[in-house]
């Protein structure tokens, strides 16, 4: 099958006056033609298959929310080719409209002064959803993100999770082929994240909905993606699995270790300790010059030993050292 959504040197620059300081600046600024230019999004070329979850992450200001408003067709680019389910978004706006779902996590698209049921009865009407499908797919929504208490409760009443289930429901009624997820969890407690995390992929792997979702929590991106796109300053610097991107930059490990009786200094070759705390010792190594069993080896012959753990790096340490070192660097530490 072809691609879903397609980019090709996509760009996506925004023209503005040059801004000059101080009052007199700001009238000569109303007669200047002096324009400055800002690149958000610089020739980002990506493809996705029908039914992938990708996780689509950047700093601040690096051009995620520019590319997902191209692809929802409310902004045109610049310049380079854009396809989603065969369409040109921004040149057939209501046909990407009825393809598409989408989930801000600080906006809402239901109606604050409706009960959540009648903004559901809303959006059948405007995406006119046979009722039949409407029904069963409400139903569904309802049992799964547990609405059924706040479901005739005036939406600005609503607390933040329970909006947020709604919006996610909203978004899904017209079974949409592609969901973008802008922030879903931004504010929740932990129940609510588990929550909306096991709802998006149900939509994925039950009705294969091709979702991009992009977040500032990696914890949603390593529950919910396999594969990730990584933007800095408009351009695209990585694009592939979480698992080759643990393997070439999470070059360390950490041992934990729970002694029997404390130790002073419980050294092991090729592992330095990190903490050591009445017997529980936390060793930091390198994977590619020391192997784990290697150190449980020798830790099992010089100490006596109640519990033994290795912990992974966590995605987000990994992706906060690609930000500060920059992706192309030799991997160091982790």
């Amino acid at each position: 099958m072809p691609p879903i959504i397609r980019t090709h040197d996509l760009r996506k620059t925004f023209r503005s006056p040059k801004r000059r300081p101080g009052v007199g600046g700001a009238l000569r600024t109303l007669f200047s033609r002096e324009i400055e230019e800002k690149v958000a999004v610089r020739d980002v070329t990506m493809e996705l298959e029908p039914g992938e979850l990708v996780g689509y992450i950047g700093p601040n200001g690096a051009g995620k929310s520019t590319t997902i408003k191209m692809l929802t067709g409310i902004l045109v680019p610049t310049a380079g080719t854009i396809e989603v389910a065969g369409l040109v978004p921004y040149e057939r706006r209501n046909e990407n409209a009825r393809n598409i779902g989408v989930v801000f996590g600080q906006r809402s698209q239901l109606y604050w002064d409706l009960p959540l049921v009648e903004s559901f009865e809303l959006l059948r009407a405007i995406y006119s959803i046979p009722k039949d499908r409407y029904r069963e797919n409400l139903q569904r929504f309802i049992e799964m993100l547990e609405m059924e208490p706040f479901l005739r409760t005036p939406v600005r009443q609503l607390s933040l999770g329970q909006r947020m289930r709604g919006d996610f429901a909203a978004a899904m009624l017209h079974n949409p082929r592609i969901v973008y997820l802008d922030e879903p969890t931004i504010g929740l407690d932990v129940v609510a994240k588990e929550a909306i995390r096991e709802f998006v992929r149900h939509i994925n792997q039950d009705r294969g909905t091709t979702i991009i979702l992009t977040t500032h929590d990696l914890a949603d991106v390593e529950r919910l993606s396999r594969r990730i796109i990584l933007i800095d300053k408009g351009t695209v610097i990585y694009d592939g699995t979480v698992d080759h991107i643990k393997e070439q930059y999470g070059t360390h490990r950490t041992l934990v270790l729970t002694l029997t009786e404390p130790h002073a200094n419980p050294a092991l070759e090729g592992a330095e300790i990190e903490s050591n705390d009445r017997g529980l010792v936390r060793y930091r190594f390198d994977r590619r010059r020391v192997r784990p069993d290697q150190l449980i080896r020798e830790a099992t012959e010089q100490y006596e030993l109640r519990d033994v753990s290795i912990e992974e790096p966590d995605l987000e340490s990994i992706i906060r050292r690609i930000y500060v070192e920059g992706y192309e660097q030799e991997p160091v530490n982790t």
